[in-house]
């Protein structure tokens, strides 16, 4: 613990970090926006998680990504600017009309050329990818879907993902909620299990972080 103890991000912390980040591009600051009027709005990654996101794809030097879950595609679009012109992103998702959202964007900010979208269940997606030859194929993943289906998307992302490669989950802290043991419903376990396995899992080394509503990165080793 640092000499000044745990520090509670409080909205003037959390101003303060976000005036210490780079510019937003103007395209991802539009749609987050436009994503913000939305009664979902939550759902929606922060900014500093999407600069993250971007930094850690340039310090992969990734240039093949997944996503699992974009939603209205903020996240898609900051990783598919920080991805090389050659680069691939396959985003998956259920929902056309959000998604559409994104396509909007992604075509404004110029990077659509990059970005797959792959409409349907992630898991499905996930396991015709392993089909299609793109076992260890990722550079990076990131995962922000279904918590119930948390675990399931990490097996089959240490398939996908190569060797060094890392893989990112958003909802780690889950409001709080996975420090209460007086909160028991399901999400709020799968997300608990699943963080005492990654931190105990041989194939990866971790570290979890409080950033956004908690994201954990996952390298896998083996």
């Amino acid at each position: 613990m640092s000499s000044h103890g745990s520090i509670g991000l409080d909205d003037r912390l959390n101003r303060y970090i976000f005036a210490n980040h780079p510019a937003e591009h103007p395209v991802l600051a539009e749609l987050r926006k436009v994503t913000g009027r939305m009664p979902n709005s939550q759902i929606q990654v922060a900014p500093e998680q999407g600069h993250l996101l971007a930094f850690l794809v340039r310090l992969l030097g990734a240039k093949n990504a997944l996503e699992i879950g974009t939603f209205t595609g903020y996240s898609a679009l900051a990783v598919a600017l920080a991805l090389p012109r050659d680069g691939h992103l396959v985003a998956c998702d259920i929902n056309e009309a959000w998604t559409s959202i994104g396509r909007r964007h992604w075509e404004k900010a110029g990077v659509a050329g990059k970005i797959e979208l792959r409409l349907g269940p992630a898991l499905e997606t996930l396991k015709k990818l392993k089909r299609e030859g793109w076992a260890n194929g990722f550079d990076f993943a990131f995962i922000d879907a279904a918590k119930s289906e948390y675990d399931e998307y990490y097996e089959l992302a240490l398939k996908l993902v190569r060797k060094g490669g890392l893989i990112a989950f958003d909802n780690m802290l889950w409001g709080g909620a996975v420090a209460n043991p007086k909160v028991k419903d399901g999400e709020t376990q799968a997300l608990r299990a699943l963080s005492a396995k990654i931190s105990g899992d041989p194939r990866a080394e971790a570290v979890l972080l409080p950033v956004g509503d908690g994201m954990m990165l996952a390298r896998r080793v083996r």
